[in-house]
C-alpha cells in the first residue's frame, strides 16, 4: 500500500513538472550529454530560400523573415539587378534556452523514491536574466552546462553573433578564477563558430567588430588562466589550441609549437612562439607563466575596422598566434608556416592592435623568409597580443626591384622634363614639313603622357589601403590607367605614321586631318577604355587592388583593360619595326663588306631608336605574368621601363641630328645676341650718350 501511494505521488509529480515545462517558449528539449533534437518536420536551417519579390532597383534594400524556430531577419541588397544577401540575424539561441535543460534536469532529479516528499520544491523555476547568473547557478565549476546547446545549434550568422556575445560576457563577468576545465569548455564554444563551415556566415553579421570581439574575449579569458603543472596542452580542439608552461629567470629558451589544419584534407600549418633567453632574464625569481593560443581559421574572419570594404581587406597567410606573457617580457620570435606557398607570395609580419582593431605593421619585423616559412621578431604589449603574417600574391617586393624603380622613375621624370624643354626650344626650327610636325607632336605627347603617368604612380604609392584615401586611390588609379594607355596609343600613332611614310609616297594627308586622327587615337581611345573599366568594376568595389592603387586582378580582372591594349599595340609596333628593318636600303650587287656593315649598323640603329619610342620594352611584361618567372626577367622589365623616359630623351631627342643642329643654331643665336649687346654697351656712341646724360 505504501509503495502504491509513493508511486502515485511520483506520477503526480511528473505530471506537474511536465505541465510546468510546457510554459517554456522553446519546444526543443535536450538531456545532458545528448545532442539537440528538433521536432520532426521542422526546418533545420535558419536561412530562408525565398528572396525579395519586389522590383530590384540598384542599391535598394529589403528584408525577409527567418525560418521557423528562428527569430530575426535576413537583409538583401539589390546589386546588378539581383537580390543578394547582405545581413542575417537569424538565431535559435537565447539565454533561457542555454539553461533550460539544466533547470529541467535538476527538478526531475528530485523525483527519486529515496528522497522524502516534504523536501521537494514545487515553486516555479527562477528566471535566468543573464549568462553569468545561469552559469553560477547551474555549472560554476566548469561551464559545461552550455556546451551541448551551443554545439548542437546551427552556425547561422545570428547564432554566431549570439555566441560571440556569450563568450564576451563570460570573459568580463566570470574571469575571476579561470581553471583549465573552464578554459576547455570556453574553447569548445569558440571552436563551434571557428569551424570552416561557419566562416562564410561571419560576413553577414551586422556587427563588423564581432571577429575582433571574439579574439579580444579569448585573450582576456586566457589571461586569467592558472596553470598547475610545469607544461601542459590545455586545449586541443580542431580550430583552437591552447598551451602553457611555467617559467622564471633561470628558465632556458622556451617555445610553443603548433601544427594545425584548416580542414581534414590539408596538411598541418606550422606555428612557433619562442621566448628568447635574454627576455627570460628579465623575470623575477618567483615563478611566472606563459600561455599561447593558435587559430587556423580566425585570420580569414578578422575584419579590420578601417577596411570595412571587402575589396580592401588584407589576406592572412598563416595561423593567428596569441600570447599571454608577464608584463616584463616584451620581445618574442614567431615562425609562421605559409598557407599559400606560392613562390612569389609576399609575407608581412603584423600584430593585431586590439584598440585600433586592425593589423599593425610596426609591431613586427620580418627577419627571415623562405618559400614555406616566415620568421618574425615582434613586440608584445597589452594592446598587441596576437600576431600573424599577411600576403599579397601579385606583388614583387624585392629590394633590387624597389631601388631600380625609384632611381629609374626619378631619372625618367627629369629626362622627360628636359625633353619637353628641348622640344619647346627648337620647335620652330624642326617642324618644317607636315611629317616632321606630326613626328614631334607624337614625341611631345608621348613624353607628356609618360611624365603624367609616372607622377600619378608616385602619388598612388602613398595611398595604399586607407579608407579615407580610397576615393583618392580610385582617382589616381584612373588617371594612371588613362595616361599609360595614352602613352601606348600615341606610340601606336607614331608607328602608323612610319608605315604611312614608307608605303604612301605620292599622296599626303592634310596636317589638320592628321592632328584630329592623332588626338582621337592618342586620347580618345584611352578615355573610352578607362571610363568603361571604372564604370563596370567600381560599383562592385573591384577597381583597385587591395595592396596598391592600381588595377585589380584577383576579383574583377580590371588589369586586362590595360594589359590587352598594351600588348596588342606592342605586337603591332613590333611588326612596324620589322617592316622598317626590311625596307632599310639593301646592298647593291657587288657591294663591299664595309657597305654591308654600314647597312647592318643602320638597321641596328633604327631598331634601337624605335624600340623605346614604340614601347617594345613592355613586351618583357609577358614573361613576368608567368608563375615562377625568374627574378632576372623582373629586373630586366623594371629597368627598361623605369628608365623609359631617359630612353625617349636619348633616342627621340638627343640622337636626332636635326634637333642637335637646331640646338647649335639656337645657342649660336643666343651667343650672337649677347655679344652684340656687349659691343653696343662698349661702343663710343653709347659712351658719349652716357656722358651727355651725366652732364
Amino acid at each position: 500500500m505504501k509503495m502504491k501511494s509513493q508511486a502515485t505521488m511520483i506520477c503526480c509529480l511528473m505530471f506537474f513538472l511536465s505541465t510546468e515545462c510546457s510554459h517554456y517558449r522553446s519546444k526543443i528539449h535536450i538531456k545532458a550529454g545528448d545532442k539537440l533534437q528538433r521536432p520532426e518536420g521542422k526546418p533545420k536551417s535558419g536561412r530562408i530560400q525565398d528572396k525579395c519579390h519586389g522590383p530590384c532597383i540598384s542599391s535598394s534594400n529589403c528584408s525577409q523573415p527567418c525560418a521557423k524556430d528562428f527569430h530575426g531577419e535576413i537583409g538583401f541588397t539589390c546589386n546588378q539587378k539581383e537580390w543578394q544577401k547582405s545581413t542575417e540575424t537569424c538565431t535559435s539561441l537565447s539565454v533561457e534556452k542555454l539553461f533550460q535543460d539544466s533547470s529541467v534536469e535538476s527538478r526531475l532529479s528530485v523525483a527519486a523514491p529515496s528522497i522524502p516528499l516534504h523536501i521537494l520544491d514545487f515553486r516555479a523555476p527562477e528566471t535566468i536574466e543573464s549568462v553569468a547568473q545561469g552559469i553560477r547557478k547551474n555549472c560554476p565549476l566548469d561551464y559545461a552546462c552550455i556546451i551541448d546547446v551551443v554545439k548542437s545549434s546551427e552556425t547561422t550568422s545570428g547564432n554566431i553573433a549570439f555566441i560571440v556575445e556569450l563568450l564576451k560576457n563570460i570573459s568580463t563577468d566570470l574571469s575571476d578564477n579561470v581553471t583549465q576545465e573552464k578554459m576547455k569548455s570556453y574553447s569548445q564554444v569558440a571552436n563551434h563558430i571557428l569551424n570552416t563551415a561557419a566562416v562564410s556566415n561571419w560576413a553577414f553579421i551586422p556587427n563588423k567588430n564581432a571577429s575582433s570581439d571574439l579574439l579580444q574575449s579569448v585573450n582576456l579569458f586566457a589571461r586569467q588562466l592558472h596553470i598547475h603543472n610545469k607544461s601542459e596542452n590545455i586545449v586541443n580542439e580542431l580550430f583552437i589550441q591552447t598551451k602553457g608552461f611555467h617559467l622564471n629567470h633561470n628558465t632556458s629558451e622556451k617555445s610553443f609549437d603548433f601544427s594545425m589544419s584548416m580542414n581534414s584534407t590539408t596538411k598541418g600549418i606550422l606555428g612557433v612562439v619562442q621566448i628568447p633567453r635574454q627576455e627570460l632574464r628579465k623575470l623575477w625569481p618567483n615563478a611566472s607563466q606563459a600561455i599561447s593560443i593558435a587559430f587556423p581559421t580566425l585570420g580569414s574572419i578578422l575584419r579590420e575596422a578601417h577596411l570595412q570594404n571587402v575589396s580592401l581587406s588584407r589576406r592572412v597567410n598563416g595561423l593567428v598566434l596569441s600570447v599571454v606573457l608577464p608584463e616584463s617580457l616584451q620581445e618574442i620570435i614567431l615562425t609562421f608556416g605559409k598557407i599559400n606557398k606560392t613562390r612569389h607570395a609576399r609575407a608581412q609580419c603584423v600584430g593585431w592592435h586590439s584598440k585600433k582593431r586592425r593589423w599593425d605593421e610596426k609591431a613586427c619585423k620580418m627577419t627571415q623568409e623562405v618559400r614555406n616559412e616566415v620568421k618574425c621578431h615582434c613586440n608584445y604589449t597589452s594592446a598587441v597580443m596576437s600576431f600573424s603574417i599577411l600576403m599579397s600574391p601579385t606583388s614583387k617586393t624585392d629590394k633590387v626591384l624597389y631601388y631600380i624603380t625609384c632611381i629609374g622613375l626619378s631619372i625618367s621624370i627629369l629626362s622627360l622634363v628636359l625633353c619637353l624643354i628641348i622640344e619647346a626650344t627648337v620647335w620652330s626650327r624642326v617642324v618644317v614639313t607636315d611629317i616632321s610636325y606630326m613626328r614631334h607632336v607624337c614625341i611631345v605627347n608621348i613624353a607628356m603622357s609618360l611624365l603624367t603617368a609616372n607622377v600619378c604612380f608616385i602619388i598612388g604609392s602613398n595611398f595604399n589601403n586607407e579608407v579615407h584615401d580610397y576615393n583618392v586611390c580610385v582617382a589616381v588609379t584612373f588617371f594612371s590607367h588613362f595616361f599609360y594607355l595614352s602613352l601606348f596609343f600615341w606610340m601606336l600613332f607614331k608607328a602608323l605614321l612610319i608605315i604611312y611614310g614608307i608605303l604612301v609616297i605620292f599622296r599626303r594627308m592634310m596636317k589638320s586631318r592628321m592632328m584630329v586622327t592623332g588626338f582621337a587615337i592618342g586620347y580618345g581611345c584611352p578615355l573610352i577604355i578607362a571610363v568603361t573599366t571604372v564604370a563596370i568594376t567600381e560599383p562592385k568595389k573591384g577597381y583597385v587592388r587591395p595592396e596598391a592603387c592600381w588595377l585589380n586582378w584577383v576579383s574583377t580582372k580590371a588589369l586586362l583593360a590595360f594589359a590587352i591594349p598594351a600588348l596588342v599595340i606592342v605586337a603591332v609596333n613590333l611588326i612596324v619595326v620589322l617592316v622598317v628593318a626590311v625596307n632599310t636600303q639593301r646592298p647593291s650587287i657587288g657591294s663591299s663588306k664595309s657597305q654591308d656593315v654600314a647597312i647592318i649598323m643602320r638597321i641596328t640603329k633604327n631598331v634601337a631608336i624605335l624600340t623605346p619610342l614604340l614601347g617594345l620594352t613592355w613586351g618583357f611584361g609577358i614573361a613576368t605574368l608567368i608563375e615562377d618567372t625568374p627574378l632576372t626577367f623582373h629586373i630586366i622589365f623594371a629597368s627598361l621601363n623605369a628608365f623609359q623616359g631617359f630612353f625617349i630623351l636619348l633616342f627621340g631627342t638627343i640622337m636626332d641630328h636635326k634637333i642637335r643642329d637646331a640646338l647649335r643654331m639656337r645657342m649660336s643665336s643666343l651667343q650672337g645676341k649677347s655679344r652684340a649687346a656687349e659691343n653696343a654697351s662698349l661702343s663710343p656712341t653709347n659712351g658719349s650718350n652716357l656722358m651727355n646724360r651725366q652732364g
